[in-house]
């Protein structure tokens, strides 16, 4: 039998795994020095820490179910991340446009992180098209 897995697929979740560590931390930081250095009103600041928390939480589940889909070579688990990064990347637009303060570092953190999920995404769908195949 033929392996289906995709080795560009894992090397990008993984890689996505750990950027993902920096973006959250260095988004983190970048909020609380926004709190510290700018006007930042106290009803924005709670939003904008639940969508970056939230998108933590939303992330484990996502490359889990990505790196146990592309290894097993099951079509659900790779449907389930890809449906989980769809979240991401709505959360990771909020965080480029619409948080309280958007700083230039904010655009590139963001912009890469939206450039690995789109790479990532299409990755998944070619993987989940040569399973069912």
């Amino acid at each position: 039998s033929s392996q289906l897995s995709s080795l560009p697929l894992q090397i990008l979740l993984y890689i996505n795994g750990i950027y993902y560590i920096f973006y959250f931390l260095a988004t983190l930081a970048m909020i609380i020095y926004k709190s510290q250095v700018f006007s930042y009103p106290d009803d924005f600041l709670a939003p904008d820490l639940a969508v970056l928390f939230l998108m933590a939480i939303l992330e484990v589940p996502r490359l889990y179910l990505g790196f146990k889909g592309n290894l097993t070579e099951a079509e659900a688990p790779l449907g389930l991340s890809l449906g989980l990064t769809v979240g991401s990347v709505v959360l990771c637009v909020y965080l480029l446009l619409w948080q309280t303060y958007v700083l230039w570092a904010d655009v590139l953190l963001n912009a890469v992180l939206l450039s690995a999920y789109g790479l990532e995404s299409g990755l998944k769908v070619t993987a989940i098209a040569a399973f069912v195949s």
